[in-house]
């Protein structure tokens, strides 16, 4: 649920852009969406989950633009478990977000059933692609350019400008293919949360509650400032700073994430009989800095795979993420040191994931969905993506000082926003309300700092916070995704969703610390 992929682990994106055609925006006037008339069915035969669960779907028409209401619209897919009313009163609808941006989440609200429980049974569980991704309209952009494979040798630069060139090379291919220029602009969180808005109205409720995580739950930020009256409950998981751009966000993630290979550094030091990876955590830091520093002259070949450094530090970071995943993160980087000084590795199942993805055809296209949101939103939660290259080489260069490991990675060009055209005309989403909300955060996140969600905390002066004292992205439900659940935060939620009612002050979760 929360587990990005290895190339886009560095955006949350978990899903690649769906379609192979261009979106088509209808040119014929929508019904308003209180009044449509929903024609629901069997989901399509991809969506095997749902399918088996007795899910139905549909979709939902809403305007491309919603200042032209009359205009050209699109359509938004959304699937529906009805509520269990023999088990208890139905409270309405509940949709979620799994993050990204870019994320497709016509499943997603059907996965958390299981960490939902009884309180499942009292809404429906409404799941939706976002506009332009997945069986909604979808947005497809030319054929990428074969993007060359590393070569034997290279410097820091070089790698640089390939990614110059890659991002300058997906910015063309979305913005000249076929309708885009008309359709991009349209591609904002703020639309997103006025599609959510239409879904409510089509399917008759008065208000929706809603569980989002990572972007998903900076959207949802974004739907209780512009629907204040429409938000019943509203959980957030593992939120941002509304108040800083999407690369200022990225550049925020280097300082934990270096605490968090502090953190590692220090467990693989005690593993050393396993790992051989250094005794202490200094001698472990210094041979993860010493296959970056080679990677950066010589590739490391895996498999017949060359790995540059920008593509370790990508490994590196994805890994990095939870604690449960300490001992993957120490056999690749044993896989990684021994390719690297010439012996023969077999890649333990991790590292061999990540390689069969870097060989996979859809990698080009793998980063679409989130950019079309990173760069098409003027304002938070996206925007503020330096235009000059050499912006981010500077501050590549400058963040090695004190962030070695990951100070590359999350200062450099992540995303093609720098070449960009298409933007959204309207102004930024000032957060600002009283709407309650329950919002969770792992203290050690290093995806989204703890930092951020204080500070949105603090404009959604209705809200909650409960913290989990752990290093993970994402809390709620992590038993979904096998890992450690968080018993305060599961009961938490759940009871809100419940009952609606708030936890009466902001909680902390212990954890079981850094020192296991």
């Amino acid at each position: 649920m929360r587990v990005a992929s290895l190339v886009t682990t560095g955006l949350g994106l978990t899903c690649l852009l769906a379609g192979s055609v261009p979106a088509s925006a209808t040119p014929a006037t929508p019904a308003s969406p209180t009044h449509q008339r929903l024609v629901w069915g069997p989901c399509s035969p991809q969506q095997r989950e749902l399918n088996e669960a007795g899910a139905q779907c549909t979709k939902v028409t809403v305007p491309l633009d919603y200042s032209d209401p009359g205009g050209p619209t699109i359509r938004i897919a959304v699937s529906r478990i009805e509520a269990d009313t023999e088990h208890g009163e139905r409270r309405g609808i509940l949709l979620s977000d799994p993050g990204g941006p870019g994320g497709t989440g016509l499943a997603n609200t059907l996965y958390l059933r299981p960490a939902l429980k009884d309180v499942a049974d009292r809404y429906d569980l409404i799941g939706f692609d976002p506009r332009f991704l997945g069986e909604s309209t979808p947005i497809a952009c030319a054929p990428a350019t074969p993007t060359p494979a590393p070569g034997p040798t290279t410097t820091r630069r070089k790698d640089f400008e390939q990614s110059v060139r890659s991002a300058r090379d997906t910015a063309r291919r979305c913005q000249e293919h076929g309708d885009n220029a008309r359709l991009l602009p349209h591609a904002t969180s703020r639309n997103v949360a006025r599609d959510m808005d239409a879904i409510r109205a089509a399917l008759g409720e008065r208000r929706l509650s809603y569980y989002g995580v990572s972007y998903g739950a900076d959207l949802g930020a974004v739907y209780t400032q512009m629907f204040p009256r429409r938000a019943d409950r509203v959980v957030l998981d593992s939120s941002t700073d509304p108040t800083a751009t999407q690369y200022e966000l990225f550049q925020r993630a280097g300082r934990p994430l270096e605490e968090a290979l502090d953190a590692w550094a220090g467990w693989a030091a005690r593993q050393d009989g396993t790992y051989r990876l250094g005794r202490t955590p200094a001698q472990v830091r210094s041979n993860v800095q010493r296959l970056l520093d080679g990677a950066e002259r010589r590739p490391v070949t895996v498999s017949g795979i060359r790995l540059d450094a920008p593509l370790l530090r990508l490994v590196l970071r994805q890994l990095i993420q939870h604690e449960e995943y300490d001992p993957a993160l120490a056999g690749t980087v044993r896989d990684l040191i021994d390719a690297a000084a010439g012996r023969p590795v077999e890649p333990g199942p991790e590292l061999a994931a990540m390689l069969e993805l870097l060989a996979s055809p859809e990698l080009a296209d793998s980063m679409l969905g989130g950019a079309l949101f990173m760069c098409g939103d003027h304002g938070w939660p996206a925007g503020g993506w330096p235009k000059n290259p050499e912006t981010y080489w500077k501050n590549m260069e400058r963040s090695r000082a004190t962030q070695p490991v990951f100070g590359p990675l999350v200062n450099g060009m992540m995303a093609p926003c720098a070449f960009w055209r298409s933007t959204s005309r309207e102004p930024a989403t000032v957060i600002g309300n009283d709407v309650p909300v329950l919002m969770l955060q792992a203290r050690r996140d290093n995806n989204v700092p703890y930092e951020g969600a204080l500070a949105l905390h603090h404009r959604l002066t209705g809200s909650r916070l409960v913290t989990a004292d752990i290093r993970s992205h994402g809390v709620y439900g992590r038993g979904l995704d096998g890992l450690t659940p968080v018993p305060c935060a599961d009961e938490a939620v759940n009871g809100y969703l419940r009952d609606g009612t708030l936890p009466g002050t902001d909680l902390t979760w212990p954890g079981t610390g850094e020192d296991r």
